[in-house]
């Protein structure tokens, strides 16, 4: 019973609507203070308010739907939904604000998204040899669902106030200085390079015909915005057990027209970033790295390197990697280390780079506004820009030929969730590469196993395996047979895609231990989904197919 009211004997019929207080006085009950959240046909619902204040004129409620109430303020009781009729209200008490209305009615559909999410993502038994073990996939629980129909909520749609928190979020985890949302991995890469043609570098600024040192062994999306702004990839073979970049063939590939680097961290693991970062500084060229398969991989140099602005980098101390080069990104693709479905980013320290990365996302403009906000420089109106009149709106000045990269506030929020998560999601990757490399090192004279780089701690994408002796395709075929989903290493031999018979590029060498990959090598999950029964039945089904 609430304390405010005494006992009605007499009920009566009175208007109501959602949003409104009314003391309730159904038979069998004590008369109590509710809300009205909903009427439909004769039914009203409604929530008691748990007051402890005797004015009501002006109540600030707070929504709960457990035992939290820690009597300071008025709270609505979302344990237990009344539904009454017209004749069960006793009286019109007043009406809360459309603030707390909408508060009211968000919480209320987020404890529904709650339970829909406990069914939604209940745990499923694992059954050896009927159960798909995937590859890859997207952890997600309520927190993300909660998210996601929260910005939804909002109606804003474009980014906004969840983007704006999954940066800022996202760059002290990194820790970096500028983080920039895209709306995918790949468009993260066209991004990061298109950037660097921009005339606003100067002499800096990539032309077409310039080189850029890349790798064969990879995802199409790295080497492609080389090719779409009209450069040229030199390609450098690899080597095994790392998948990585063989620095001993920088030297050979670099030429009068080298300009860049750019390579991913394969599978997580990364280059080696002493040697690439010194080759670079050393011949003043961009260093873009790639790590949407690397989110939390670190790497503690032990050589004297230097940032973009020729400052030292400490010694031996674990930084993140993208943050070694002038500009990285990531990926958000439910095959990643965190997702928000579509999605990526890209990162810098350089403030100058940030702009120029801004003004390609958005269209190419000159403005550098958030949406929603104008005059936010205060000259918009003052600008003299190109052959435009003086004083032509900066919201409609553009000095890059761009593109609308942006994502959505949903995906942002959802983004923001999983970043919550993202220190529990590295590690248990690490636990599930570690056990299936213990389990897996009987196997060394028939498979080579992966090694992380010196001086690296991979936050692991996959586990690689290249068979020293097996066909491949029978290998493939075995743990597609018994439900273990298995991928190659993307593209094996980029140059020997259908779609490279007609483009431009040079290699050092013939690229042997890239065909090697392309022909003998695959990888297999280490993703947080994976359970250690799952991880040890990839193991026992593995070394069945050795009879080890």
């Amino acid at each position: 019973m609430n304390p405010l009211h005494t006992p009605h004997t007499e009920s009566s019929s009175i208007a109501l609507a959602i949003g409104d207080i009314c003391v309730v006085n159904k038979a069998g009950m004590s008369p109590t203070l509710c809300v009205v959240v909903a009427i439909e046909n004769a039914t009203i619902e409604c929530y008691e308010i748990l007051a402890f204040t005797d004015d009501v004129s002006d109540l600030d409620i707070f929504v709960f739907d457990d035992d939290s109430v820690d009597g300071s303020a008025q709270y609505l009781d979302l344990r237990f939904p009344l539904f009454v009729g017209s004749l069960d209200v006793a009286s019109y008490q007043g009406k809360i604000s459309t603030l707390n209305l909408e508060r009211l009615l968000r919480a209320l559909v987020q404890r529904q998204v709650k339970r829909y999410s406990q069914t939604k993502f209940l745990h499923k038994d694992f059954l050896p040899g009927s159960s798909t073990v995937p590859v890859s996939g997207k952890v997600m629980d309520s927190d993300d669902i909660e998210h996601l129909v929260d910005a939804s909520l909002d109606g804003w749609l474009t980014t906004g106030r969840f983007n704006a928190q999954f940066e800022k979020a996202l760059a002290e985890f990194i820790g970096v200085k500028h983080v920039l949302t895209v709306n995918s991995g790949s468009s993260a890469n066209l991004l990061a390079l298109t950037a660097l043609t921009s005339p606003k570098l100067g002499d800096k600024a990539l032309q077409k015909g310039d080189e850029v040192i890349t790798v064969a062994a990879g995802f199409p999306t790295t080497v492609n915005p080389i090719l779409q702004n009209g450069l040229v990839p030199v390609f450098v073979d690899i080597t095994l057990p790392s998948y990585n970049i063989d620095v001993s063939q920088l030297e050979a590939a670099l030429s009068d027209k080298t300009r860049a680097i750019m390579m991913a961290h394969t599978l997580g693991n990364t280059f080696n970033i002493d040697a690439v970062v010194a080759f670079a500084r050393e011949h003043n060229l961009w260093l873009i790295e790639d790590c949407c398969d690397a989110l939390g991989t670190t790497y503690s140099p032990d050589t004297e390197l230097t940032d973009y602005r020729g400052q030292a980098i400490a010694l031996d101390e674990p930084r993140h990697v993208g943050t070694f080069g002038d500009i990285a990104t990531l990926s958000f693709y439910p095959a990643h280390h965190i997702t928000m479905g579509e999605g990526g980013a890209v990162y810098t320290n350089n403030g100058q780079l940030k702009l120029i990365l801004e003004s390609f996302r958005d269209w190419g403009r000159d403005c550098f506004c958030e949406p929603g906000q104008d005059n936010t420089c205060k000259k918009r109106f003052s600008y003299q820009l190109g052959q435009l009149p003086c004083g032509y709106d900066h919201k409609y000045t553009y000095s890059h030929l761009g593109y609308n990269l942006k994502i959505t506030d949903m995906q942002a929020a959802v983004g923001l969730s999983q970043l919550a998560k993202v220190t529990g999601f590295i590690e248990k990757r690490k636990a599930n590469f570690q056990r299936l490399y213990a389990g897996l090192s009987s196997l060394q004279d028939y498979l080579l196993l992966p090694e992380a780089e010196n001086n690296a701690d991979p936050s692991w994408f996959g586990f690689a395996i290249t068979l020293k002796q097996s066909n491949r395709a029978d290998f493939i075929q075995y743990l597609e047979q018994h439900k273990i989903a298995n991928r190659l290493v993307f593209g094996g031999n980029l140059i020997k895609q259908p779609y490279f018979e007609q483009q431009s590029y040079r290699k050092v060498g013939e690229l042997t231990v890239t065909d090697q990959v392309m022909n003998d090598s695959l990888w297999i999950g280490v993703f947080p989904g994976l359970s250690d029964e799952m991880i040890d039945y990839m193991i026992d089904t593995i070394q069945s197919y050795f009879k080890v």
